[in-house]
């Protein structure tokens, strides 16, 4: 069934920036179809349709994707939300721990966006947006896995959108820094630790405790991803909330040694 509406398609929308992203698009005008791993069938929530999808496998991301065309036409605008973070020292967390890390930040970001680049292409119209970090541009010690598939994730997002953008579709970067939202729980530590890193880890890991709970609310982040699925001339990147904004003029104009300085410093490692 067409609707006349435009349609969204949120993953990881049962709580934090995906549930508060699909409702805002919903008080867009859109049609908002949210995506999680544990939904059951299709239901409504908050004033949007939620459907059960597991980015990290192939299958459940062609069949969401089917579900979301037959009860809604179309996907004018796809927001790749769902993602897990880490902690710990590289050097602690194993291969395959780092392996799943990307098969859900990164390769779930593919392929959701192979799944849906058809339809927009036939439609010669769409935005797909990807939500990345602060992260996706500066370092983070102790998160080193979960800032290297965001910088994947804005390698691959700025080069699809030079492909894309002759078909009418654009790939777009939602950048937010620190978040208040239930992040944390959705951490994955390494399974081995060693003594080496104990301290500094354990002081990170409180960090970044206190960090979330005062950061930005996701509301912030939501009204970012509303700006990217409605601007009339869409930009790359939206840095979402003061504190990504301030990283991101540091990194671009700081002079390299002193945005390393202060790295260390805010995470208490020594100069």
């Amino acid at each position: 069934m067409t609707q006349t509406k435009p349609v969204a398609l949120v993953t990881g929308a049962s709580s934090g920036i995906g549930r508060d992203a699909a409702m805002a698009l919903t008080a867009a005008g859109f049609q908002v179809a949210g995506t999680s791993r544990k939904a059951s069938g299709l239901t409504e929530r908050d004033g949007f349709t939620l459907l059960a999808l597991d980015v990290a496998d192939d299958a459940s991301v062609a069949a969401a994707v089917e579900q979301v065309i037959e009860r809604f036409g179309r996907i004018d605008v796809l927001v790749n939300n769902a993602g897990v973070g880490t902690t710990g020292a590289a050097e602690e967390r194993s291969i395959a721990e780092d392996q799943a890390v990307f098969d859900i930040n990164v390769f779930g970001v593919m392929r959701m966006t192979k799944a849906v680049l058809p339809h927009m292409r036939a439609q010669r119209s769409g935005r797909i947006i990807n939500v990345s970090s602060a992260l996706g541009f500066a370092p983070a010690p102790y998160q080193a896995i979960y800032a290297a598939s965001k910088h994947a994730v804005e390698g691959y997002t700025e080069s699809l959108d030079h492909e894309i953008r002759g078909f009418g579709v654009r790939a777009l970067l939602i950048e937010p820094a620190l978040t208040n939202t239930a992040f944390e729980a959705n951490t994955l530590p390494p399974a081995t630790s060693m003594e080496t890193y104990a301290k500094q880890r354990t002081a990170h890991d409180e960090l970044l405790a206190a960090g979330l709970a005062s950061g930005d609310d996701p509301s912030i982040v939501a009204a970012t991803i509303v700006a990217a699925a409605t601007d009339r001339k869409p930009k790359l990147r939206y840095t979402a909330g003061p504190m990504a904004r301030r990283m991101s003029r540091l990194r671009r104009f700081a002079p390299a040694s002193a945005f390393d300085q202060g790295i260390r410093k805010f995470n208490g490692l020594p100069a």
